[in-house]
């Protein structure tokens, strides 16, 4: 994750760029007078930004690893939901969805 992204989430819509990438490089540049996200903001949604994207690891290697939709859909026809639902869960089971502490 990088400062961009972090700003873009906490401030939708604003107008800056950054040289490098440093909360020292930030320029401002916003016509909506929406004041700049200190750093320390933007460092707490540097981190919360990786740990989204650590605990979704999951869903990617799932979407990597599901039967395409033709083939999902040939398994439901030809061995009803349940082998359907057996060729999912595999992939399911081998990425399964992190618990949140």
């Amino acid at each position: 994750m990088n400062i961009s992204q972090a700003i873009l989430k906490l401030r939708p819509g604003s107008l800056f760029y950054c040289i490098g990438e440093t909360y020292d490089g930030l320029h401002w540049s916003d016509e909506n007078d929406l004041p700049p996200p200190t750093e320390e903001e933007v460092q707490a949604e540097i981190e919360r930004l990786q740990q989204e994207w650590e605990y979704n690891q999951y869903q990617r290697n799932r979407a990597s690893e599901y039967p395409s939709i033709q083939d999902q859909l040939d398994a439901l026809y030809h061995q009803g939901y349940e082998g359907w639902k057996a060729m999912v869960d595999e992939v399911k089971n081998k990425y399964p969805k992190p618990r949140e502490d």
